[in-house]
């Protein structure tokens, strides 16, 4: 039996013009993101989903309360599926972080693990409350097609841990995840493959 999930960044949010960190700010999508979340639901409504979930911040709900709908799904939201906190850097560009906090910014760039960012979340959490999460989803369900609304760098950081790739190396491995696209994991007999990254679902929309 095998466990398809389907990892999905939100829709572009209203700092992402700017490039803000918006890790545990909860700010809303943008119009253009409200459309990528409309495409991303199309498709949902044709995948033959088994269970929808997401976190909890407004960012990832709205876009993935239109995927539930549309495949007569409930949505599950998940605390575990918060984005990282970025501490003392939250909100800033990088702009910003290089007036403000060079130091802490050349450590991150160095290693964002083991030089996260002040007053932030330790990545290596975040990589383990994501592993629970989906260890007790392949738990909940031996088998389907499962649809998870989150967010960029916890995504990529559960993808290191599931693939046996160095934390420390989450930003160059995996450089960007695209809204609202496709990351396809699934999981055989508790062994994680990677199926798919940055799978665009609506031609004609921009992600």
């Amino acid at each position: 039996m095998s466990l398809h999930v389907f990892l999905v960044r939100h829709g572009e949010s209203v700092w992402h013009a700017e490039n803000r960190y918006a890790g545990v700010t909860d700010i809303d999508l943008s119009e253009h993101g409200r459309a990528q979340a409309a495409g991303l639901a199309s498709w949902a409504g044709r995948a033959d989903l088994t269970a929808v979930w997401s976190s909890p911040m407004r960012r990832c709900r709205q876009t993935a309360e239109g995927s539930a709908a549309r495949a007569g799904l409930p949505l599950n939201l998940e605390p575990r599926l918060r984005e990282l906190d970025f501490g003392i850097a939250e909100g800033m560009t990088r702009a910003e972080m290089r007036e403000r906090l060079p130091g802490a910014l050349k450590a991150f760039e160095a290693d964002p693990v083991g030089s996260h960012f002040p007053e932030g979340e330790d990545p290596a959490a975040v990589s383990e409350r994501y592993a629970g999460f989906l260890a007790g989803l392949r738990a909940g369900h031996q088998e389907g097609r499962v649809l998870v609304v989150a967010h960029s760098t916890a995504i990529r950081l559960a993808l290191c841990r599931l693939l046996g790739i160095p934390l420390r190396d989450y930003r160059r491995v995996f450089p960007y995840l695209a809204n609202c696209a496709l990351n396809e994991l699934i999981l055989r007999d508790g062994t994680p493959s990677l199926l798919a990254l940055n799978q665009h679902v609506t031609p004609g929309v921009p992600e």
